[in-house]
């Protein structure tokens, strides 16, 4: 399960964040998750509630976004959300090979105080 390795790594940078701050506590990490990355956003909410534990957030709430699959269409000039791994533009039909959203995972924002 590699979502224990990706939040205890953006926990520590949280927590080295809060520090730099002079904070004492984390309230909330906030994490946006690409469709395309792999990560289960379930998963991702389990490893955090017992990684948290014992650290300066363990109270903390963790706020996940999940990114959809958006791509580029050369031909009509426009974005467009794509559900399945054929990018297929839903007005000419063309096969996208532009991936604009869905590989994001990325924290952020932390609350602290």
């Amino acid at each position: 399960m590699h979502e224990v390795g990706i939040i205890r790594s953006a926990l520590d940078t949280a927590v080295r964040q809060a520090q730099a701050a002079g904070a004492s506590r984390i309230h909330r990490l906030s994490m946006r998750v690409g469709a395309m990355t792999g990560v289960v956003p379930d998963a991702l909410a389990f490893a955090f509630e017992v990684i948290r534990q014992g650290t300066m957030a363990a109270g903390a709430e963790l706020k996940i976004e999940t990114v959809a699959v958006s791509c580029w269409c050369a031909n009509c000039r426009q974005e467009f959300t794509s559900e399945d791994l054929l990018y297929e533009c839903p007005q000419c039909r063309q096969t996208s090979s532009e991936l604009r959203n869905g590989r994001q995972l990325e924290l952020v924002s932390v609350e602290i105080s």
